[in-house]
This record gives structure tokens, C-alpha cells and sequence, in this order.
């Protein structure tokens, strides 16, 4: 996982859960990241990410508030210079451990530069990527640590487009957020059921459509579980994003599904996915 810095292509490491590790144009961006073996009561079955991962983050993104999306120690052991953005709401919890987050509301804007380049409200940052924050279908609150605050997902542009679902369920309006390159959607969870405001593997394959993307990394799945339930669930949770890519080639068969293991990573190329997805 300790990835290099890359040039013109996104590398892109499913770190686990909803933790992703994107590096596009020389910008390292973490999402959401779990970084501990326990979470509340959930156990991890995914290797530990080794501190390699969190050095040199130009910025890390939350998109809202749940446990398992906004974990607190994790968010310690990050260099507390590192910009976060978070849904509007949460600037109190993060400025309380020491950071100053960048609160965003559907359809703000930032700019984000590499390492020492720094960030701006929404005009261009020289080699840097342009983040805006887009709706997701699912609550985002957490009391008693935080009161009302919104779950978000973020667009993230520079040579190519990158959807961050976060966690939602499927909506009519996500056809205006593509189309894109490359889609990282949630297929799963980490229960025995997942209510609609979550994308099961056929919703996900259903969200292909609306979002257009070339290329798909699906996650949200095979990372945490609560030790009380029995083993079959764990073998349930590890077929999600191999169900999802089944329903992908039969509803998006123009999308290329890249099904990755906890601590793996692919890379994007312009010339491989901005054809097909007209991409920024």
C-alpha cells in the first residue's frame, strides 16, 4: 500500500471498506479511512494499512459522519496539517482532535494541490485537483458527537473524472453526475441486510447506468463484521462485488467492472477510459 506518487493516470488502492487510496496528477486524496483493527464492535478481517499510507496525503475526504465512514482514531494517526473535507457539520468534531476541516455543502467546490501547493475555496490550485461535492441518498448524522450534517459523495476532476459514492442508495438525479471515468461505488456492508439508503450489488449495477462511467472499482464490502454473527456471512460478504460485476456485464456491459482485494490497487489511463467516458 505504500504507493508512489504517479503522473497523467489515477492509481487507485481499495485500501478497505469505504477507504481508498487515490493518487491522480501527483495528488495523494484517502477516503473515509479505517485504519485500526477494531471499530466499535466491528472486527477487521482485511490486512491493517501500514503508516505508509497516511504519509504525504494532500487532503482526506469524509463523506458523512457514520462510524464506519468517520472514525476518530483513525483520523489521529493522520498529520493533523493535512486538509479534510467533510459534510457541513462536522467542522466542530474535526477541529476538536486538531484539524481545520474544509466544510462543504451538494454542490460546493475545492481546489486541492499537492503537497505544499495547499488548497483553495474553488479556484484552480497549479497541479492540483478540483473536489465538488455531490448528493447522497442516505442519512448522514451521528449523535450524540455531532448534530445534523449531511452525507455527501465527491466528484474529484483533473486529467481524469472519479466518482466517490460514499455510502448511498440509488436515486434518479445520480445521471447528472456523469458521465465519469471511473466510479467507486459501494456494493455492500458489513450486516446481514442493507436498507435501501445503501447500493446492494443489483442497485450498484443499476447505478451504472445513470452515472455512465468507463471503468467501475466496486467497495464498501469484506473489511469489517460484527464477531456474533456465523462464518457464512463472512463467504456471503466476499461474493458482493463478484454478484455486482455478474449484474454489471448484463445491465452496463460497456463498463469495465475492476473487482480489487483489500490492499490492492489498479491504475487508470487516460488513453484506456476518457474515450469512452468523455472525460474531463
Amino acid at each position: 500500500m505504500d504507493a508512489q506518487r504517479t503522473t497523467s493516470s489515477l492509481s487507485l488502492t481499495f485500501v478497505g471498506h469505504a477507504t481508498v487510496l487515490l493518487e491522480m496528477d501527483g495528488v495523494r486524496l484517502l477516503t473515509d479511512p479505517l485504519l485500526r483493527r477494531r471499530i466499535g464492535v466491528l472486527l477487521r478481517r482485511s490486512p491493517i494499512p501500514g503508516p505508509g499510507l497516511r504519509r504525504d496525503l494532500d487532503a482526506v475526504l469524509i463523506s458523512h459522519a457514520h462510524l464506519d465512514h468517520l472514525d476518530v482514531p483513525s483520523l489521529r494517526l493522520i498529520d493533523r496539517a493535512t486538509p479534510v473535507v467533510v459534510p457541513r457539520g462536522l467542522g466542530r468534531l474535526l477541529r476538536r482532535i486538531g484539524f481545520e476541516p474544509l466544510e462543504m455543502d451538494v454542490g460546493d467546490v475545492v481546489a486541492i494541490g499537492p503537497a505544499g501547493e495547499g488548497s483553495a475555496p474553488a479556484g484552480p490550485v497549479p497541479g492540483g485537483v478540483r473536489i465538488t461535492a455531490v448528493p447522497a441518498d442516505h442519512p448522514g448524522t451521528r449523535y450524540p458527537l455531532v448534530g445534523a450534517a449531511p452525507a455527501l459523495g465527491y466528484v474529484i476532476e483533473r486529467a481524469m473524472t472519479v466518482y466517490f459514492a460514499g455510502d448511498t442508495g440509488l436515486y434518479p438525479e445520480m445521471g447528472d453526475i456523469g458521465p465519469v471515468d471511473v466510479a467507486v461505488l459501494p456494493v455492500g456492508g458489513w450486516g446481514p441486510r442493507l436498507p435501501d439508503d445503501h447500493l446492494n450489488p443489483l442497485s450498484a449495477a443499476k447505478a451504472l447506468r445513470l452515472l455512465r462511467p468507463a471503468a467501475c472499482v466496486p467497495v464498501h464490502w469484506g473489511t469489517i463484521y460484527p464477531p456474533w454473527l456465523p462464518p457464512e456471512f463472512n463467504a456471503r460478504w466476499s461474493r458482493w462485488p463478484h454478484v455486482f460485476a455478474r449484474y454489471a456485464a448484463h445491465l452496463a456491459p460497456e463498463v469495465e467492472v475492476r473487482v480489487l482485494q483489500p490492499g490492492e490497487t489498479t491504475v487508470f489511463r487516460p488513453a484506456e477510459v476518457g474515450e469512452e467516458a468523455g472525460g474531463a
